[in-house]
């Protein structure tokens, strides 16, 4: 498994800092056992654990993860010598060999606002708390089940930030709900609330849980073979930020994968669209010239049909065409946000209809940012706002041929229908009745004029399933919003505000493309 050119799944950990001595075994048997399940549940993909380490049940996952060969990536609420004053000699030896060992050592970015006491160490474990939370796609819990005890973050805080999204961010608002979320509870007795250490129950939507991680790891199946075929979208492909350089090497190879299913798709389209206008020409033949065997042909277009269709459900062409696009586009933005210096997430732009609709895109998301803010600021006036600005231009010129040539085809046959009806008339009136073989004629004419109608059937089917006129105008749209932020640049310069408009406004445009795209999945009644 090559892991740059695949999404991690990250496993973020919660727990209470006092474990009883008695129930460490119990507890370091459960993590071990959901942390396999997991990586079951994800053959395709590397798992990662995304931690504060701090004392109990934090180091306790951290050790479990570390038996089980999973890299960890170290979410530090403050500097790492700093932190180390936390804890215990026998503790700091752990942590301290923990960080040794990490993926990554960071301290977590806010999320919120400063207090206006300013930075406080309540307020440093609270961010960190929701960092892990909202960069994971399944929290770990050690937790006794009972409610906070803590104004900053405790345990239980944290769990309601995975699935409520209790917390308020300095830009935006949160979106998160347990709709599309999970945490694995393990219970971890403390205090009053005794029990069996070690019993595991899933709050939040398991089902929907599952299907991200299934998604997730069925891209990173297809991904982990590919090489991405077109040029790098940074200015410098030897880019040092190395969560830049994975991310935008995953947006290519998502584009590319998009780019194989959508031949396929368009094949099906085409097969479907075919197979409906021979049936109708076979079946015009079958009547008009009592060809009985036709009847035959009939129905090995039918069957054709039907096997197209089954073949196109198997290879789900359709799905994996506008998903990979969207995700492609998706990292494209946070490619460039981060790019560009800017600790905005793209997570945070996404519509409600994205986030539900393709929650496994919005992981990958949080996944792949997983590490310290960017310490560099590029200009993005030419590889972002021009390079997409001219993308648009030229998309736009295709897709106007591409409705042009379909126009041209349609009005053909409106042509040549309306020429065959007046020939049609003509030969009724002045020669049905004294024309030898007249009967021959006039069936010549029904099957001409039905092979047109055959053809238009084709064309209408094929084309109007690529919603032309709606892609057409996309793209003027487009074209026309990047002119307006270049000049938009040229006076204001390269704001966080500019660069939010520029980020939300691609998002919004790959929603609505998915969004009606996902009407047009391949069925039947074409």
């Amino acid at each position: 498994m090559d892991k740059e050119k695949t999404i991690p799944i990250v496993v973020g950990v919660t727990g209470h800092l006092a474990i009883r001595p008695e129930d460490r075994s119990a507890l370091s048997a459960a993590v071990r056992k959901e942390l396999k399940h997991i990586r079951e549940l994800c053959p395709h993909s590397g798992v990662v654990m995304l931690t504060s380490l701090a004392a109990g049940g934090d180091l306790l996952c951290a050790d479990a993860a570390e038996e089980l060969g999973i890299p960890v990536a170290a979410a530090l609420p403050r500097p790492r010598e700093d932190y180390a004053l936390d804890f215990d000699e026998v503790d700091r030896a752990r942590f301290e060999a923990h960080c040794d060992r990490a993926e990554q050592v960071f301290v977590t970015p806010p999320t919120e606002a400063l207090p206006a006491g300013g930075v406080t160490r309540d307020y440093q474990f609270r961010q960190a708390g929701i960092y892990v939370a909202a960069h994971c796609h399944v929290l770990l819990a050690l937790w006794d089940g009972g409610p906070g005890t803590r104004a900053a973050c405790g345990t239980a805080e944290a769990v309601d930030f995975a699935l409520k999204g209790s917390y308020s961010p300095a830009s935006g608002v949160s979106v998160r709900s347990d709709s599309n979320e999970a945490v694995i509870h393990v219970f971890t007795p403390r205090g009053e609330r005794t029990g069996k250490a070690g019993a595991v129950r899933v709050l939040g939507n398991l089902e929907a849980v599952q299907d991200v991680l299934r998604k997730t790891d069925d891209f990173n199946r297809h991904a982990a073979g590919v090489e991405p075929d077109t040029a790098s979208r940074l200015p410098d492909p030897s880019e040092p930020d190395p969560i830049l350089r994975r991310m935008e090497l995953i947006g290519r190879i998502a584009g590319r994968k998009s780019a194989f299913y959508a031949g396929r798709y368009r094949l099906v389209l085409a097969l479907l669209a075919a197979a409906s206008a021979l049936l109708t020409f076979a079946f015009l033949l079958y009547d008009e010239i009592e060809a009985f065997w036709m009847i035959l042909v009939c129905g090995l277009m039918l069957l054709a049909a039907w096997g197209c269709l089954r073949w196109a459900v198997r290879m789900d062409c359709h799905r994996r065409y506008i998903e990979y696009r969207a995700l492609s586009e998706c990292l494209r933005v946070q490619t460039y946000l981060r790019y560009a210096g800017s600790r905005v997430q793209a997570t945070d732009l996404l519509s409600w209809t994205q986030q539900e609709e393709t929650a496994w895109i919005m992981d990958a998301l949080c996944a792949l940012n997983v590490g310290p803010a960017p310490a560099v600021t590029h200009d993005i006036r030419a590889c972002w706002v021009e390079q997409q600005r001219e993308y648009h231009r030229r998309a736009g010129r295709r897709s106007h041929r591409d409705s042009a040539v379909s126009e041209q085809v349609v009005k053909t046959a409106l042509t040549l229908s309306i020429a065959l009806y007046c020939a049609a008339v003509v030969f009724e009136l002045l020669f049905a009745g004294t024309a030898p073989r007249a009967e021959l004629y006039r069936t010549v004419l029904k099957i001409a004029t039905g092979s047109i109608s055959a053809v238009t059937l084709f064309i209408a089917n094929y084309y109007g399933r690529l919603s032309l006129p709606r892609t057409l105008s996309d793209h003027g749209k487009m074209e026309r919003f990047y002119g307006k932020m270049l000049a938009q640049l040229e006076q204001n310069g390269q704001t966080e505000e500019l660069l939010t408009v520029l980020a939300r406004e691609e998002l919004i445009e790959n929603g609505n493309w998915c969004s009606y795209q996902r009407d047009n999945k391949p069925d039947i009644s074409l």
